[in-house]
């Protein structure tokens, strides 16, 4: 299975990361137009009247899309290939959120965002199969890494560049100037980038279409990819709770400026870009492109991480919050390179795309239901303590879903071996 690839690396061993190039502007941008719910969020809550919850539901809206839309896009890309669906998932956001800053009815404008939302999360599915087929498995982890930066560095991007202007101009007019960005970016990397010879091979094998139910029915038997799945549920849930509620905490627990708490955020998210790329890094150099170990280190550095944050008093110093935050969004932020390599290489090569799209179609459901339920225990308990801590448990519960998972491939490798 790696040998059309690795002779293709061998004869061009550039054109990967050429290619890898257009996939990390692809993603950047989507999420730099997906993720700037959050930090315009403020100014969407005035423009529009809205309740404290209205405003959550925001970014939920978003990741019912992407939930809605990973298992077909997958499938999409398995079938025809990264390229195309570069321009489609592009367009499809840009023009969803360009429409939604037109709007002023609330009810349209979460319509239009889960529209977006599908975009946003196709997006996923459609690169990772860009990975996999341009890249053996050692450069798999820092590819991955790489990608999956964009991200971060977009949702980064959007609170650094967004937020200033959008309180000068309106963010209506903002977003609307960045969705433009957006669909040219997607009809860019429609033109220059493209799928690699090995890919179109298996291509020519179309699936039938009662096959594909087969196909998704033989992802939703296949243990490890469930358990994998339900790892990154709870990591990623965990993730959005901390964007979600870190400025609030350090603002109304902590003391802190609310200038000073909203730089928190970049910080974690930087971080959380550093992690992609160091995670994918030291999967590859250091372990030799076994994921699973790397995964268990990102969950004990997160759960530490959110005991130490449930415990911090009122008036910590500033410099102590800055390394604390970064290295929670290190690992917090930064494991979705590993799991989606995960997602992708326990399966054939070709259903690469349908995988990933299947494990984050579960992985979303940490996002939307864990932010709401950190913010219940949050009003019922009176503080952050107990929230923070939520997370630390939940660690504990991926981890022991680790251990099963590495016990399974351990049986799996004896089998075959």
């Amino acid at each position: 299975m790696e040998k059309p690839a690795t002779a293709l690396t061998q004869a061009n061993k550039f054109e990967p990361w050429r290619m890898l190039l257009w996939l990390l502007m692809a993603q950047i941008m989507v999420a730099f137009i997906g993720r700037s719910l959050g930090p315009l969020g403020v100014l969407i809550e005035e423009d529009l009247s809205l309740t404290k919850a209205q405003v959550g539901l925001l970014p939920s809206a978003l990741f019912l899309g992407q939930a809605v839309a990973s298992i077909p896009t997958g499938f999409l890309a398995d079938r025809f290939g990264s390229r195309p669906l570069l321009m489609v998932m592009s367009v499809t956001l840009g023009v969803s959120f360009l429409l939604m800053t037109l709007q002023h009815n609330y009810v349209l404008v979460l319509l239009l965002i889960v529209i977006g939302g599908i975009g946003y999360g196709g997006m996923h599915p459609t690169t990772n199969r860009g990975i996999v087929y341009w890249h053996v498995q050692k450069q798999r982890g820092t590819a991955m890494g790489i990608k999956q930066m964009g991200i971060t560095f977009g949702s980064a991007l959007a609170a650094i560049l967004l937020l200033p202007l959008a309180e000068t101009y309106g963010w209506r007019i903002v977003v609307l100037f960045a969705c433009i960005g957006l669909i040219l970016t997607g009809v860019i990397a429609y033109f220059l980038y493209r799928d690699p010879e090995q890919e179109k091979d298996y291509k020519r094998a179309k699936a039938a279409p009662g096959s594909t139910f087969q196909a998704i029915a033989a992802m939703a038997k296949n243990k490890a990819l469930l358990l994998i799945s339900l790892c990154a549920m709870g990591i990623n849930g965990s993730q959005m709770a901390l964007n979600t509620y870190l400025v609030l905490f350090t603002y109304e627990q902590l003391g802190i400026n609310l200038v000073l708490a909203g730089l928190l955020l970049v910080v974690s998210e930087v971080g959380g870009s550093f992690g992609r790329i160091g995670w994918g890094v030291i999967s590859d150099r250091v372990f030799g492109g076994e994921r699973l170990k790397v995964m268990a280190i990102i969950v004990t550095i997160t759960l530490v991480a959110s005991a130490v944050v449930a415990f911090l008093p009122t008036g910590t110093p500033y410099g102590l919050l800055v390394p604390l935050f970064f290295v929670f969004g290190f690992a917090v932020s930064g494991f979705n390179g590993i799991w989606m390599n995960l997602a992708s290489e326990l399966v054939p090569k070709e259903q690469a795309g349908l995988s990933s799209g299947f494990s984050i179609t579960l992985g979303s459901m940490g996002v939307i239901f864990l932010p709401p339920l950190f913010g219940l225990v949050v009003d019922k308990t009176q503080g952050y303590m107990f929230g923070w801590l939520l997370i630390s448990f939940l660690m504990i519960v991926v981890m022991f879903l680790l251990t099963l998972l590495n016990k399974l491939k351990k049986e799996q490798e004896r089998s075959l071996g």
